[in-house]
């Protein structure tokens, strides 16, 4: 038995960690990349380590997100070396991995080399693409994926598929053509479910297209399989913001039945009498969402230090500063130099300093405020 089977079976075994976190954790703590690349390829030979896709999706962000593109292709390219290739679920992984990192054209060589390897290509491997196209931002390949690839490789789209060019239409802003999509695929016998009337309402509330949200919505409300979630309800709670109708914002926030709102819920309430210029109401919803189940994230602080220095309330600012910290919510600079230089202007030097020092001193990111020059 080799002594990376070994550590897995001892893993395994282990109750006090799964074999996936211990090897995360290994994998987390270094900070070299590039030892990050050459453990990985080596964890790799062990086919327990090939079953864990967590660990394969938290490596790859790590990697992407510091922008180590050849890295990626390292890690991922070195998995072809192994039979699990000529499994559909593992080749969907690697696309999917592409996608999420930005590599449409990795991804689609994948998906092409699936029949050399005797690897069966379905609607799920199918989608795993459409879906890289969008990861991708590809949009230019959404068309030619979903109209020339079924015929060609013999599958016929399914509900995800739909979703997936629903999506990409939203996002580009063809709303026309994500409306049209719909009733394509209700003519073709897939009955929409909550994600497409999902993706439709974010879209359309999202974008100031109040009136073809409400279309959806009643839409939805109609049909008897599906049930609104609550992120049915923030796209159109969205929407109400959008058009200022703030009562109605209320009203739907306040009667939601058995769901909870959620701190998307509250942020889009909180935007709202930000935008109308109404402080006293943002401090009670604020203070509603704090006493909520939910918490308040970096866009709740950064609405609402930016709102409350424009409204020159700069101890209440100073409050939010503080809390911001607490919550470890990182929250752009400028925003927070803001309250520092509001506290100098009322001669609040002295908090003005502890607010610098608290700044400096979190372990979450340290910010580099600085004291206003004396002017």
């Amino acid at each position: 038995m080799s002594t990376i089977s070994r550590i897995f079976r001892t893993f395994s075994t282990s109750v006090v960690k799964s074999p996936a976190k211990t090897i995360y954790d290994e994998l987390y703590k270094e900070r070299n990349l590039k030892t990050v690349v050459q453990k990985f390829k080596k964890l790799s030979q062990s086919h327990l380590f090939r079953k864990q896709a967590n660990v394969y999706n938290n490596t790859v962000h790590r990697l992407a997100s510091a922008k180590k593109h050849k890295w990626v292709e390292e890690i991922l390219e070195d998995q072809k070396q192994y039979d699990d290739i000529s499994k559909e679920g593992f080749a969907i992984r690697l696309i999917s991995l592409y996608g999420k990192s930005g590599m449409f054209d990795h991804a689609h060589k994948v998906f092409d080399e699936m029949p050399e390897r005797n690897c069966l290509q379905t609607v799920k491997s199918f989608n795993a693409l459409l879906g890289a196209c969008v990861n991708c931002k590809r949009f230019d390949k959404v068309d030619e994926v979903f109209k020339q690839l079924p015929e060609k490789i013999s599958v016929k789209p399914d509900i995800v598929s739909y979703n997936i060019v629903i999506k990409a239409y939203c996002e580009m802003g063809l709303f026309e053509l994500a409306s049209s999509m719909f009733d394509e695929m209700r003519c073709n016998g897939i009955n929409p479910d909550l994600v497409t009337f999902n993706t439709l309402l974010i879209g359309f509330y999202g974008n100031g297209r109040f009136d073809d949200g409400e279309i959806f919505w009643d839409k939805m409300m109609n049909n008897a399989s599906i049930s609104p979630d609550i992120r049915s309800y923030n796209a159109r709670l969205v929407g109400f913001v959008h058009e200022k109708k703030l009562t109605k914002a209320v009203d739907l926030i306040e009667n939601l039945g058995c769901l909870k709102p959620d701190e998307f819920s509250y942020n889009a309430i909180i935007n709202g009498f930000c935008n109308n210029g109404d402080l006293e109401e943002a401090k009670k919803w604020y203070t509603k969402l704090v006493e909520s189940d939910s918490a308040p994230n970096k866009a709740t602080f950064a609405t609402l230090i930016r709102f409350a220095s424009k409204m020159c309330d700069f101890d209440w600012a100073a409050e939010l500063f503080k809390q911001s910290f607490e919550q470890k919510c990182v929250v752009d600079p400028y925003v927070m130099q803001l309250v520092i230089d509001g506290l100098v202007k009322e001669s609040k030097t002295e908090e003005a300093k502890k607010l610098v020092g608290i700044g400096k001193s979190s372990k979450v990111r340290r910010y580099n405020l600085m004291m206003p020059a004396d002017e």
